[in-house]
């Protein structure tokens, strides 16, 4: 004959404390996540193509990745780039003027989508907003009157009193300009499309620049040399300007700059405008 167990009854007291032991965790399980866990952070991503238009800052003033043209239109590398990128959000390219002093306030201001125009990736700016992947490499090369390019090999060979080294305000050439030169005469000059007028009429004898610009400089203002541009004075990078902390836009337009090269559609877009 089988042994019956016998179990004590569970005192009603016992009973409703376990209850409302368990409510609060009871309650966790049925209560709906917080909001930030419901709705993702808003990104440009779907503004873009919700609104249709893709919005860039651009300074507009560097040769041969944005120009403005005397009927208000951009040219260049990076506006032909954005004109695809655009296309493939669906969406047409916007263009808002800026300056190199006013890129990232206006960028994080809100006053565009991302910014282009030839931006070199520094870590100053990488404190403030995201890069895309870096397109192009493209270190910091001097040009000066071709007759005196002899003179300026080199870092040295520029940092000396009687050099007058000019550079345009704001942007990733002044801050290699004043880091650089201890010795030479330093001239800031307020718009970078004047520059290279200034050192052919003799008013100012070298600037340091992006080696693309100073390639393209050189073809657009006969006596005007690029110094070695194959071996730049520093290394550097071009990149596209996003929003920081916007990862689905900045993972979108890095898989289209990766699909552009893939391509080959990046590289046709670069001869157009270098070779």
């Amino acid at each position: 004959m089988p042994v019956r167990t016998l179990r004590r009854p569970v005192p009603a007291s016992k009973t409703r404390l376990m209850a409302l032991a368990s409510l609060p965790l009871l309650a966790a399980l049925l209560a709906p996540p917080p909001a930030a866990a419901q709705t993702a952070p808003a990104s440009s991503l779907d503004a873009v193509q919700k609104a249709g238009v893709l919005r860039i800052c651009t300074p507009g003033d560097y040769k041969p990745f944005s120009f403005q043209k005397a009927d208000a239109s951009f040219e260049g590398i990076d506006v032909d780039l954005m004109a695809s990128l655009a296309g493939s959000l669906g969406a047409k390219p916007e263009w808002v003027k800026t300056s190199w002093s006013n890129l990232m306030p206006d960028l994080l201001a809100g006053k565009c989508d991302l910014a282009a125009g030839g931006i070199s990736v520094t870590t100053e700016r990488q404190k403030k907003a995201f890069f895309s992947t870096a397109y192009m490499v493209n270190g910091k090369t001097p040009i000066a009157r071709c007759a005196d390019a002899a003179k300026y090999q080199s870092v040295a060979d520029i940092d000396k009193p009687a050099t007058r080294v000019i550079f345009n305000p704001g942007g990733s050439n002044e801050r290699f300009a004043r880091a650089n030169f201890k010795q030479a005469q330093m001239r800031l000059n307020p718009e970078n499309l004047t520059i290279f007028d200034e050192i052919l009429e003799g008013r100012a004898d070298v600037f340091v620049t992006e080696s693309a610009e100073a390639v393209t400089q050189q073809k657009l203002k006969p006596g005007l040399c690029a110094i070695n541009p194959d071996k730049p004075l520093q290394y550097g990078e071009m990149a596209f300007l996003l929003p920081r902390g916007d990862v689905p836009f900045k993972a979108y337009v890095d898989q289209w700059l990766h699909l552009a090269k893939a391509s080959g559609d990046y590289q046709r877009v670069e001869n157009q405008w270098l070779k």
